[in-house]
């Protein structure tokens, strides 16, 4: 497996003909672990669903590449194919289908007709991670995400990542909600992937997430682009002091892109 290399230039993301992500710039490369920070309002969460190819939202210019293949034209499955993983902030409840035989399925499809992952092989792995994300084995044949807590949910979630072992991980606000073990216990997780073939791009509100997944880069995303990048220390100085410091040293006021719900 190649490392990953993610290459983001100039993008602009729509919404019901509303421009969310202006010129959007960012580079991952293999290994590296990137953070992006920000306001509600300034098109995180845009910008996470748009590389993964939601409907919802129209790509109105600029590129994207993944591993030098031109991500915008691949379909959602496509992209997941490729490697791409985005553990969402608020996962789908699916009736009907247990989390085993939904991984179980998620996996195989990634994989070559005739290459399918055994029964035996999957239930190692799969009991193997439950452990570690210290998840009860009932959930393996539970209803995927159904009757779930916030806490449960973002487990799932991580367990996917685990279990899918995708080469670029999108985390949208994973923290969301989450207590300081459940926390730590999710980092855990994510922490479990790292190396130089796997890299990730976490969307957070705030700091305390980064305090257990060490970011390479943090980046702060203000009406819709980048605006300041740097080392842990710039997550650490904007949880101390907040975003005002950051508007008053670029001489911007607002810094939404005036979609509230849009983070």
């Amino acid at each position: 497996m190649s490392a990953p290399h993610l290459k983001i230039e100039n993008l602009s993301i729509s919404i019901e003909d509303k421009e969310i992500v202006k010129g959007f710039n960012l580079e991952i490369k293999g290994g590296e672990i990137h953070a992006i920070m920000g306001p509600n309002g300034t098109g995180k969460s845009t910008l996470a669903s748009a590389l993964m190819g939601h409907p919802k939202y129209e790509i109105t210019k600029g590129t994207v590449t993944f591993n030098g293949e031109d991500l915008l034209e691949m379909e959602v499955d496509e992209r997941a194919k490729a490697g791409l993983f985005l553990a969402m902030q608020y996962p789908s409840e699916v009736t009907g289908v247990t989390n085993a035989d939904f991984l179980r399925s998620a996996i195989n499809a990634r994989r070559e007709e005739g290459d399918e992952i055994s029964l035996m092989k999957f239930i190692r792995t799969l009991d193997k991670q439950m452990g570690m994300l210290e998840m009860d084995e009932s959930f393996a044949q539970r209803y995927l995400n159904e009757g779930f807590s916030g806490g449960e949910k973002k487990r799932n979630e991580i367990l996917q990542l685990l279990m899918l072992e995708p080469k670029l991980a999108i985390l949208d606000e994973i923290d969301s909600g989450l207590d300081i073990d459940a926390l730590k216990v999710v980092a855990k997780g994510f922490n479990e992937m790292r190396g130089e073939e796997f890299s990730g791009l976490i969307i957070t509100h705030y700091q305390r997430l980064l305090n257990y997944i060490k970011p390479d880069k943090v980046h702060v995303m203000m009406q819709g682009r980048i605006v300041k990048s740097g080392g842990p220390e710039l997550a650490q100085r904007l949880e101390a002091e907040g975003y005002d410091w950051v508007k008053e040293e670029l001489g911007i006021e607002d810094e939404t892109v005036g979609q509230e719900q849009q983070a």
